[in-house]
């Protein structure tokens, strides 16, 4: 039997906040882990986010690397690529190797990151760069879509809100066996301000991957997970700021008694060249 794919449930994820000179420390904010956020880049700066993720009943393990760029002349637009590098369980003899591409492009349709309401649809190119016969890509090129909306309930809680599908027109299964596939996710989080550089999140992940099963033929995978975790902020007196994070995704539903563990690591900095326009 196919079993949900990892790789293609954290493409549904997140693709995953500046520190001047101010009294006091800016909050985090645009460092969400498995639900996306609808905070463009600010203009001048920069983020780079690493992210590891490990689970324990499939063996899968995937590593992300994004970085993430406000365009100069208008920071609503936000271009990004995402790189990946992983191992399928399925596959315990195949090693490790580099995944599927992204090149990523939001906008910033609807407020920011100083506003109660802020809407940010994104939109990906997804090229088949890993080896698909060791289950490391979604074996073809295809597109994908996420509407991520974010929402100040209150001063120390935050919510976000992720509605998003994914197209391969001519996917290719580890046998060398082609069909169309879809897929669709839906996502929701509570972000607990305790403290400007301490966060309390609880994200809820579901989503539906087919993956090809026959010729022309292909076979629905449900993915349920909920992951409490916290992250942290580092805020440097040169404008960088660190955010380490831990989460603790559990499987229910269809994804029952899977448990993983998900690390958290960005860099977001003013880009000087940028900066002083």
């Amino acid at each position: 039997m196919v079993r949900c794919s990892r790789f293609a449930l954290l493409l549904s994820f997140s693709i995953c906040s500046f520190a001047a000179d101010q009294p006091s420390p800016p909050p985090i904010q645009d460092n969400s882990f498995l639900i996306e956020e609808a905070y463009n880049q600010e203009p001048g700066v920069i983020q780079e986010i690493s992210t590891l993720a490990r689970f324990w009943n499939s063996k899968d393990w995937i590593c992300t690397f994004t970085q993430e760029w406000p365009a100069p002349a208008d920071w609503r637009h936000q271009l990004s690529y995402t790189v990946a590098w992983q191992h399928a369980g399925a596959f315990p003899q195949s090693g490790s190797g580099l995944g599927d591409l992204l090149l990523n492009y939001r906008f910033q349709l609807l407020g920011s990151g100083e506003t109660r309401v802020a809407f940010s649809p994104r939109m990906s190119l997804i090229f088949s760069t890993g080896d698909g016969s060791k289950g490391r890509s979604l074996g073809g090129t295809g597109v994908q879509t996420n509407l991520p909306l974010s929402v100040v309930i209150f001063p120390k809680l935050v919510t976000h809100w992720n509605l998003g599908a994914t197209i391969v027109p001519h996917a290719t299964n580890p046998v060398g066996v082609h069909a169309s596939t879809y897929g669709y996710n839906l996502g929701q989080s509570f972000i607990w301000l305790a403290k400007p550089g301490f966060n309390a999140l609880l994200e809820t992940s579901y989503s539906r991957f087919q993956a090809v099963a026959a010729p022309g033929q292909t076979q629905w995978l449900p993915c349920f997970y909920v992951s409490p975790g916290v992250r942290w902020a580092y805020n440097l007196r040169n404008g960088l700021q660190i955010v380490p994070g831990i989460a603790l995704p559990m499987g229910v539903g269809p994804s029952h008694g899977e448990k993983g563990v998900f690390l958290y690591l960005s860099f977001e900095h003013p880009y000087r060249s940028i900066a002083r326009k």
